[in-house]
């Protein structure tokens, strides 16, 4: 009888995988804040992870400009920028936070299999 890791593990490496691409989709809006036209871009997490969810085929290797939505600004500057810093960097620290959390459950869920593992 063989553990199946990804089955043992759940949706939670393609949600940390997903958080991390998130990550760099938000960080990319925070550096082109002054970018005159540029249009902030976020990811739907809900609806992706359940997309990859029902799918069964797992994290692709990158997401498609089309999976990232465009942010509807509060305020729309002149310049066509939608980035608005302060929404950016709260997404920003949010997004952090909710990874480092699913990066500690993967982790407990890890040392839970290796005492399995272990006989313990």
């Amino acid at each position: 009888m063989g553990i199946h890791f990804d089955k043992a593990l759940g949706i939670h490496p393609e949600a940390l995988k997903l958080r991390a691409e998130r990550t760099k989709v938000l960080a990319s809006n925070i550096a082109n804040e002054s970018t005159p036209g540029y249009q902030a871009r976020d990811l739907d997490f809900k609806a992706t992870l359940a997309g990859f969810a029902s799918d069964g085929d797992g994290f692709p290797a990158g997401l498609s400009a089309g999976e990232a939505l465009y942010r509807v600004p509060y305020h729309p500057s002149r310049d066509g920028n939608t980035v608005e810093l302060g929404v950016e960097q709260a997404e920003f620290a949010q997004n952090a936070s909710e990874f480092q959390t699913s990066l500690t459950f993967l982790n407990m869920k890890y040392q839970g299999l290796a005492k399995v593992i272990a006989g313990q």
